[in-house]
This record gives C-alpha cells, sequence and structure tokens, in this order.
C-alpha cells in the first residue's frame, strides 16, 4: 500500500515510538490522527506534522468510537492503523514484605496492552473492511507493538510479558480471520529504544543499556522503529509476522 495520501492512525502517537512514528507517516504523505489520552502532547504533535490529534483511551470502546469517526470526519476513512499505546509494569510476584504482588496491577497491564490494542484494532477493522478495495484486493493494514520482553522477560515483568506475548500469539490468527478482508496484521517487538523515558535515567545506565547489544552496541532510535512500522505498510507481501527490533539483544534474567 502506498502511504501517500492515506488515512493513518496512531494510537500512543503523542510521544516516543507512537510519536516517531506518527511524523514519519506525515513525512510520507500520509494523514495522520495522533490518539492519545494525553491530549494536549498530541495537539502538540498534530500541529508540528499537519495531522488532527484526539483524545483516546484504548481501553474505552466509547472513546475509540469517537477519536475514529473524528479521525475519518478529518481525514476519511483510515487505512492504516499503528497500534503503538501502552504501558510497562515491573513487580516481583512476592514482595520484600512476603506479600503477593495486587492482582489489580497485572490486570491493569493486559488491560491496556492487549485488550485496550484489540480494542482498537477489532473497531478499525470493521470500518476498514466496508472500504474499496485497492489494487490486488488489499484495504488496509495495521501494526502491533510487542517487545522482547515477550520472548525473554526479565524479573518483575510477568505482566508487562504478558501482555506483550499475547500480542505476538495473536498477530496469525488476526492475520488469518482478516485476510478474507484485505487487512494485513503484523507485530513489531522493539529491543531497548531511546525513549523520552529511557532517557530520563542516569547516563551511566544508559550505557550499561547500550553495552548489552551486540551490535549496533547502542539504543535504538525511534525513528528506526518507525521505518519499520511503515515499511510494513508498503510492502504488501508482510502479513501474520512478528519482527524483533533489537540489535540481535536477548534479555537476561535481571
Amino acid at each position: 500500500m502506498k502511504i501517500e495520501g492515506q488515512s493513518a492512525l496512531v494510537t500512543g502517537g503523542a510521544s516516543g515510538l507512537g510519536e516517531a512514528t506518527a511524523r514519519e507517516l506525515a513525512r510520507l504523505g500520509a494523514k495522520v490522527a495522533v490518539l492519545d489520552r494525553n491530549l494536549d502532547q498530541a495537539k502538540k504533535v498534530a500541529a508540528d506534522i499537519g495531522g488532527t490529534a484526539y483524545a483516546c483511551d484504548i481501553t474505552d470502546t466509547a472513546s475509540v468510537e469517537a477519536a475514529l469517526s473524528a479521525a475519518a470526519d478529518a481525514h476519511g476513512p483510515a487505512r492504516i492503523l499503528m497500534n503503538v499505546a501502552g504501558i510497562g509494569s515491573a513487580k516481583r510476584i512476592v514482595g520484600k514484605d512476603g506479600s503477593a504482588a495486587p492482582l489489580e496491577d497485572f490486570a491493569r497491564v493486559i488491560q491496556v496492552n492487549l485488550i485496550g490494542t484489540y480494542n482498537v484494532s477489532r473497531l478499525f477493522a470493521a470500518r476498514c473492511a466496508r472500504l474499496e478495495a485497492l489494487d490486488g484486493g488489499e484495504r488496509g493494514v495495521m501494526m502491533f507493538t510487542a517487545s522482547v520482553a515477550a520472548f525473554d522477560g526479565q524479573v518483575g515483568q510477568q505482566a508487562y510479558s504478558a501482555s506483550k506475548g499475547g500480542l505476538v500469539g495473536m498477530t496469525l490468527p488476526m492475520a488469518r480471520d482478516l485476510a478474507q478482508h484485505g487487512i494485513r496484521v503484523c507485530t513489531v517487538a522493539p529491543g531497548i529504544f531511546a525513549t523520552p523515558l529511557l532517557l530520563e535515567l542516569p547516563e551511566p545506565v544508559q550505557q550499561s543499556l547500550a553495552a548489552a547489544i551486540p551490535f549496533p552496541p547502542r539504543l535504538g532510535k525511534p525513528s528506526e522503529f518507525a521505518e519499520l512500522a511503515c515499511h510494513i505498510v508498503t510492502n504488501g507481501h508482510l502479513n501474520g509476522e512478528v519482527i524483533r527490533l533489537d540489535g540481535a539483544l536477548r534479555m537476561a534474567p535481571r
């Protein structure tokens, strides 16, 4: 699918990997809607790239529907969905005081990262399936954002790894399910990237993280994630695939 002229949605587009993806899509000529809970920051990104911004809680169906409808009114029906919104978590199952980890913490991460992504994707797919097919029968494409933690999660990452592992496991059946509608589905599993949150860590910590990456021995650039996300859109034979983007990193237990 050619990106130029297409309407695109980016969840979590106000910062980090989502912002980089929104910027790259706009650079390639897409009409970009930045969806995020942080509407003020989303508006700043949208203004900078000539897009639009909408408040969106991916776990709330009404919120998602409102954002999708508003984006469609502004840019036309979307054929591209970049699911980047998500939250992190690190909590040991048994705390230092011997108490069990709160179930609510685990449920919250699953609710946002896995169920929230599915929620946006199902609503997008239902709209996309009604569009006229492009050359080759394609109607749309969506991307999930997993993590290398889906494969080698560290101590305390039970919730995060489970949520991202769920996205990995959902990729192929979603692609198979939506094949009849001409909608492709792929997932990117990034390693350690230089996002604003990570860059708040002390410089020695950042250097230590970078040194663990075989090659190149540096943190990933958000622009590299964005470039891969956009390549998925333009490469019509990429479907049902999970792509690690990590410099050959394999995470240690802790």
